[in-house]
């Protein structure tokens, strides 16, 4: 890879940090920038998502304060992304990738609309959850197997992982825009990391591409970080569905 490319890529690793910290969706960044300087397609998957591993942990950090006290949701929900994840993972090894080719542009197209109705839809979940005795801390019950299937897909592609996430825990579970966010970079993390241990114990990373990525997605996931933290929920809100569409459009086309 000559010097030039490296730096583009370096770049995308940036920008994909930025977004995978903020929404998700990065992937549609780095994933074309590796296939247009040749990278075979396979190898540009697998080495993308090891790459943007350590920008998912410098997002967490970033969001480390909207993290305090969500210990005990972020593990019930964490053997949910753990289990989901690793399930994605070993499907893109079986299956191939037409698989997948209808239902992936579906699931995104149908975050971006629950992520725009959230609020609505969760405050009728909150009134039913009320005459039960209230939402309990890690959400309704659905949001485990939920968030479970949501890992299989961030296994399996990974892009616009983040979308369904938030829309999600922003149904089902009672809290703030923000700290969603905070979880959703934790779930995705476990997501992306233990995809990673499945690609690199049988798949071909390209390590230098691997590294480059990493090193602009670190420096991403703190910009991300402290943009994300800046934007009121309507309009976080909104940034999740653009990213979407415009994630369910390039998918599409």
């Amino acid at each position: 890879m000559s010097p030039t490319e490296a730096v583009l890529v370096v770049l995308a690793g940036v920008a994909a940090g930025t977004i995978n910290t903020v929404v998700g969706s990065g992937t549609l960044i780095t994933f074309p920038t590796l296939l247009a300087f040749g990278v075979p397609p396979v190898t540009a998957n697998v080495s993308n998502n090891v790459g943007l591993v350590p920008g998912s942990v410098s997002g967490v950090i970033g969001y480390r304060r909207e993290l305090a006290g969500q210990r005990a949701r972020v593990l019930r929900l964490g053997a949910a992304s753990l289990i989901g994840g690793t399930a994605g993972a070993l499907l893109l090894l079986w299956l191939p990738s037409a698989a997948f080719d209808t239902i992936v542009p579906a699931l995104i197209g149908l975050g971006v609309v629950l992520v725009v109705l959230g609020p609505r839809i969760q405050r009728s979940v909150a009134a039913r959850a009320d005459e039960r005795g209230g939402i309990p801390d890690h959400g309704v019950w659905w949001v485990w197997p939920a968030v479970a299937l949501a890992g299989v897909y961030g296994g399996y592609f990974g892009a616009a992982q983040g979308v369904l996430l938030m829309a999600i825990l922003g149904i089902g579970v009672a809290d703030s825009m923000q700290r969603h966010t905070a979880t959703k970079n934790v779930l995705a993390l476990i997501v992306n990391a233990i995809a990673a241990v499945v690609f690199i114990a049988v798949a071909e990373i390209d390590w230098e591409v691997a590294g480059l990525i990493a090193l602009g997605s670190v420096v991403g996931g703190q910009i991300g970080a402290g943009v994300g933290r800046r934007l009121p929920p309507d309009l976080l809100r909104a940034v999740i569905a653009v990213v979407g569409v415009v994630a369910l459009v390039a998918l599409v086309s």
